[in-house]
């Protein structure tokens, strides 16, 4: 049943994602300023908002973690935050080539792009200490780092009202706004991005689960002398 629905999941997603991709490129108006290179905002927001929603499952996970000391709650964790990091490269890739065509130069010291950048580097530390180790001690150390990070992310998002930056704001009224066929092209893509990640993080729990379990198999059969006689 858990695996009918996961595949279910998987083609909802794979739907939306081709129906947002053809709105952004066929329904939605170019940019009269910008041209063809703007579209990249339909993939690169929503990765955005998806790389936010993976590393709040992360955070809950951790804090309940802390908790409970609940395995299933550290795989959770775990799982949502490698799945954070796979959106936040998505960002920091998409992002530069839009800024590329709005800014002249693929990097600036915005605000919001130096927020995010730090974002991003807690992700890594998180992934690649959950990677290298797998002790108490990392485990509750990492959860600090889903914290702290969850910490940052409302700072991403009020920088670029609260100080002078070149990131546009072109999603609020103070911006510009969208025109309709943006707006539909836009939340087509929340849509399908939010079934995507709910897609990966349940596929990805069950196989640190499975991981986790053969380990604890491995490790009977040592114990017990199994792996020496075969």
């Amino acid at each position: 049943m858990k695996r009918k629905l996961e595949t279910t999941s998987f083609f909802a997603a794979t739907i939306g994602l081709v129906i947002s991709a053809w709105l952004a490129i066929f329904y939605a108006p170019i940019d009269a300023n910008m041209g063809i290179v703007q579209k990249i905002f339909y993939f690169h927001v929503p990765s955005a908002y998806s790389m936010y929603l993976c590393w709040a499952v992360c955070t809950v996970g951790s804090l309940v973690y802390l908790t409970t000391r609940s395995e299933r709650w550290d795989m959770l964790a775990k799982s949502a935050a490698e799945l954070a990091l796979l959106f936040a490269l998505l960002v920091m890739i998409t992002g530069p080539l839009w800024g590329r065509k709005s800014w002249g130069a693929y990097w600036a010291w915005d605000p919001r792009l130096t927020s995010s950048l730090l974002f991003t580097l807690i992700i890594v530390s998180y992934t690649l200490l959950r990677t290298l180790s797998s002790g108490e001690v990392e485990k509750k150390f990492a959860a600090a780092l889903a914290i702290l990070g969850a910490c940052i992310m409302p700072l991403i998002h009020i920088s670029v009202y609260k100080w002078r930056g070149q990131h546009p704001t072109v999603i609020t009224s103070s911006g510009g706004g969208l025109a309709p066929e943006m707006k539909t092209a836009l939340m087509t893509s929340f849509a399908a991005f939010s079934l995507l990640v709910a897609a990966l993080i349940s596929r990805r729990y069950s196989l640190e689960s499975k991981r986790r379990r053969l380990s604890q198999l491995e490790e009977s059969a040592t114990a017990c002398g199994l792996e020496e006689e075969a």
